[in-house]
């Protein structure tokens, strides 16, 4: 996984993790990038301070237990936000459609889509954006 601080054209800079340079570069190319704060599509990186590790015998990476640390906190936080979701599965595309042409009452929603369903979504200005961590489907759940 690789960090990036992201900025949008309104200048909101956010945080945004990806499974490597490539991957976020496919994603800002297919139009999956979105602003947190104003949904805002035109992201480019902000400028970030590198991480240059400590001289001598100290590791200059974050610690496992720090990640571990940060990673619990970004599910906490995801499921936070997830209270008030109901998971639609695969009707993500189809509901969420629905609901921005005033088809259906809007409600939180979460789901899964397919890169093209999410890349049709973005075109048509369906205010959508990928979650940073993997949600495991209610029946998957233990």
């Amino acid at each position: 996984m690789i960090v990036f601080d992201l900025k949008c054209s309104d200048g909101h800079v956010f945080e945004a993790w990806f499974a490597s340079s490539a991957a976020y570069a496919e994603q800002k190319a297919g139009g999956l990038v979105a602003c947190p704060m104003c949904g805002s599509g035109d992201i480019d990186k902000a400028v970030m301070a590198p991480n240059i590790g400590a001289k001598g015998s100290q590791s200059g990476g974050v610690p496992p237990e720090a990640m571990k640390a940060a990673m619990a906190a970004l599910a906490a936080a995801q499921g936070k936000a997830l209270e008030n979701s109901t998971w639609v599965g695969t009707a993500f595309a189809e509901k969420a459609r629905s609901m921005h042409l005033g088809e259906a009452p809007t409600a939180q929603i979460h789901g899964q889509a397919t890169r093209e369903e999410a890349r049709a979504l973005v075109e048509e200005g369906v205010p959508v954006a990928p979650l940073p961590l993997p949600v495991v489907p209610p029946e998957a759940s233990n």
